[in-house]
């Protein structure tokens, strides 16, 4: 068996504000020397400018999100368009993925907002808004947040998008499990392998696999993306998938809010592959008592 991993330290940062339940826990593993320091998102501000896309660089960093579900949702719409236009390319589109991710986050956090943000996207991208923003505020309910920031992580830059989406799919065709549930299993865990380090369960790897799990049906390196992805696909197989996603889901993670963030990911990437555009470029955020707090490449080295 995988993992009972309804408190999987990966999968709570997504819902922290990228993955890992470990948003809600520590793992007692000592600091490593030198980390530097996280950084706190700053607060939303309701000004005309937030509003704006910039389209010089630099550009604000994180990018701020309005002070009003309706500002909100113009946002949002910019963004997810932005991130299917494949005139965008580079440190764009990486802010507007990031922008992206803020604004859903900032509505989660905001129940009472929730209804007046959809009601303010435009018609033909309210599909997509509603999955992205039940999806993270599913993951987001299943966090406790605590006071202390994980010392048994560090963040690394991605693979290239180019390389994950190839795994995918090659995944997809052997072993017959669709690309973007495994996409979305790699964003929830560790937002595209950008978290590294076990889990506070002792899970590892990209796709946070149990020692005894892995030994059962990875092959290669656990910490690599590629034979992760690979045995991810080989463990769904094993519980149901394709024909019956949602048991694998469950049997990977006992979590239905689990379960309905992964598939409402997965669906959306199904039906727009180039959505795995502004995914890709989801950021590791932390949830504690003091709120989101943003942890960029580079911490914990």
């Amino acid at each position: 068996m995988r993992i009972p991993r309804s408190r999987s330290p990966l999968f709570l940062a997504f819902a922290c504000g990228v993955v890992l339940s470990g948003c809600a826990v520590t793992s007692g593993v000592p600091a490593a020397a030198s980390a530097p320091p996280a950084t706190t998102a700053p607060a939303i501000t309701a000004t005309a400018a937030a509003l704006a896309i910039p389209t010089a660089t630099p550009r604000e960093e994180p990018p701020a999100v309005a002070a009003d579900p309706v500002a909100i949702a113009a946002q949002v719409a910019t963004a997810e368009r932005a991130v299917r236009d494949h005139g965008l390319t580079g440190a764009t589109l990486a802010w507007m993925g990031h922008l992206q991710q803020r604004a859903y986050r900032a509505v989660a956090a905001r129940p009472e907002w929730h209804d007046a943000f959809l009601a303010a996207v435009p018609a033909d991208l309210r599909g997509v808004a509603t999955a992205n923003l039940d999806a993270t505020a599913d993951l987001r309910a299943t966090v406790v947040p605590g006071p202390d920031l994980p010392s048994a992580w560090r963040i690394v830059a991605p693979a290239p998008m180019e390389d994950l989406a190839r795994y995918y799919r090659e995944a997809e065709a052997d072993f017959g499990v669709p690309w973007s549930y495994l996409a979305a299993i790699h964003l929830v865990e560790t937002r595209m392998g950008r978290i590294r380090g076990t889990s506070v369960a002792g899970a590892q790897g990209p796709m946070q696999f149990m020692p005894g799990t892995w030994a059962a049906y990875g092959e290669g390196d656990v910490n690599s993306d590629r034979d992760a992805i690979r045995a991810a696909a080989r463990y769904l197989r094993a519980n149901g998938a394709p024909a019956n996603m949602a048991n694998a889901l469950f049997r990977y993670n006992n979590s239905q809010r689990y379960v309905r963030a992964v598939t409402a990911y997965a669906e959306v990437m199904r039906a727009e592959p180039d959505a795995l555009r502004g995914y890709y470029n989801w950021q590791v955020y932390y949830l504690t008592t003091k709120g989101d707090i943003l942890l960029p490449v580079g911490y914990g080295s």
